[in-house]
């Protein structure tokens, strides 16, 4: 051995943060070959800071609309909640855009055929979001009246279409996001999402309450402000995903589409969109459950919702680096460092959102003032946001089993499991503990962390199994 690598070899590996500023920095890495501690840092860094942006949306749209009262907080947790549907479509593609990329990326010589499969897959994107966003708008006031009643549908009708209408900025915004992510490249993703949550940090309240030139447009502002923003950052991921300096270079003529490809991309999304709706309707089924016991408890559900995802999202980053290692270590020939991957992000994921959950039991009531001040929101919020936190651990190790089905392709695998937990237990549970046995909303929080807790157990012994290491794309 040369005295040079000698001294490489003993050289001591880098602290954490010296890591994280060379995540930050987005500098391209061999991710088959890195050492997988560092390797998942370096992907788990933007990717956190990038899902923790996506949070912030949802946060700061509630934190300002909740100066408009409770039945203003009801009207957006409602429409939030129809529109984890557009999010679980666009979350189910991108799934499949980080393990198809990751896969091109992680084979030699694969760098043309990523820039192709990426570009048939923001146009899947495209007709997608054009499909979704149509039929829930021209539907708006009647989910709303569904889901909510009168009152709600009254207020909320135009926030809901406006939000409705402006999903092809989410579907954009998800999808090339995971195509950077998938190519190992989320410093990009992060910026993308950071530069558009600014933008909705200033323009918000400006349209909410009509600060300076602008309109006071009321609830429907929070809408328009979150959309405006997303189109920016969507154009900001477009000049980094088309310019000369891209790691896969997409251009028009990859957009053009090809029957094979789009094939090919819609066969793994389906069953990650399956995956992602499953979870997001039985979340709509327990909205339902939960507005039984009146505005109150839908409003304190809404708002433990939001401080529930500001932290889940993060975590979901965590899991997301090791979905990445998985596709292109699969994608190299190396399947247990793709396995030895997951477990270091599981394990750093537990730590992380554990930490998380001891906070936010002990500072719920603190926490849920900052979106309202009416004593009966306030005490449903920190009842809801203390039980579902009791599940934070063994989530944070599921997020990651899960999100190592998806990296290989496999979504079917955890759309199955989402089913059973969700549908077959969760929701039918919430309800005999909600109605049945006149437990109210609060049979509807404890339905969360029975059923997290089996989903963990059922994806821990799938992952033991190992078939997911041999899925073809």
């Amino acid at each position: 051995m040369s005295s040079e690598a000698t001294e490489l070899a003993a050289a001591p590996p880098p602290s954490w943060w010296r890591i994280a500023i060379l995540a930050l920095q987005g500098r391209r890495h061999d991710y088959t070959t890195e050492s997988l501690d560092r390797a998942v840092l370096l992907l788990a860094v933007p990717m956190v800071l990038e899902m923790l942006a996506e949070s912030v949306f949802a946060v700061v749209d509630t934190y300002w609309v909740s100066r408009l009262g409770s039945e203003a907080v009801a009207v957006v947790g409602l429409t939030e909640a129809v529109m984890t549907l557009i999010y679980a479509v666009a979350i189910g593609m991108s799934f499949a855009a980080t393990a198809i990329v990751a896969r091109y990326v992680g084979r030699a010589g694969s760098g043309r055929a990523a820039a192709q499969i990426a570009g048939q897959i923001i146009t899947a994107g495209m007709i997608a979001s054009t499909v979704v966003g149509m039929t829930l708008c021209w539907f708006a006031a009647d989910i709303l009246r569904l889901l909510g009643g009168e009152r709600v549908a009254e207020l909320g009708t135009g926030f809901a279409q406006v939000m409705f209408a402006g999903n092809l900025s989410v579907f954009l915004m998800f999808l090339i996001n995971a195509i950077f992510r998938g190519a190992g490249d989320p410093a990009i993703a992060m910026r993308a999402l950071w530069l558009a949550n600014g933008i909705n940090m200033l323009l918000a309240p400006c349209l909410i309450f009509g600060w300076g030139p602008f309109p006071e447009t009321g609830v429907i502002g929070a809408a328009l402000a979150t959309t405006i923003s997303r189109g920016i950052g969507v154009l900001y991921q477009l000049g980094h995903l088309c310019g000369a300096r891209s790691a896969i270079g997409v251009g028009l003529r990859h957009l053009k589409p090809v029957a094979a490809e789009l094939r090919l991309v819609t066969v793994t999304a389906l069953s990650g969109i399956a995956q992602m709706v499953v979870s997001t309707t039985s979340g709509i089924g327990l909205f339902s459950i939960a507005a039984l016991s009146g505005t109150a408890a839908l409003a304190g559900c809404a708002i433990a919702l939001r401080v529930v995802q500001f932290f889940l999202m993060p975590a979901l980053g965590l899991a997301h680096s090791g979905a990445t290692l998985v596709g292109q270590n699969l994608g190299a020939g190396n399947p247990e460092r793709a396995v030895a991957a997951v477990r270091i992000a599981a394990r750093y994921n537990m730590i992380f959102l554990g930490s998380i959950g001891v906070l936010l039991f002990v500072l719920a009531p603190w926490i849920v003032t900052l979106f309202s001040r009416e004593l009966a929101v306030v005490d449903e919020a920190t009842l809801a946001l203390r039980i579902v936190v009791i599940a934070f651990p063994y989530y944070a190790a599921g997020m990651c089993l899960q999100a190592a089905f998806n990296g290989a392709g496999d979504t079917w695998t955890a759309a199955r499991l989402n089913f059973f937990c969700f549908w077959i237990v969760q929701v039918p549970l919430a309800w005999v503990l909600a109605v049945v046995l006149e437990m109210g909303a609060t049979g509807v929080y404890l339905s969360v962390p029975i059923a997290f807790g089996l989903l963990t157990g059922l994806a821990a012994l799938l992952f033991l199994r190992g078939r997911w290491k041999k899925h073809e794309l």
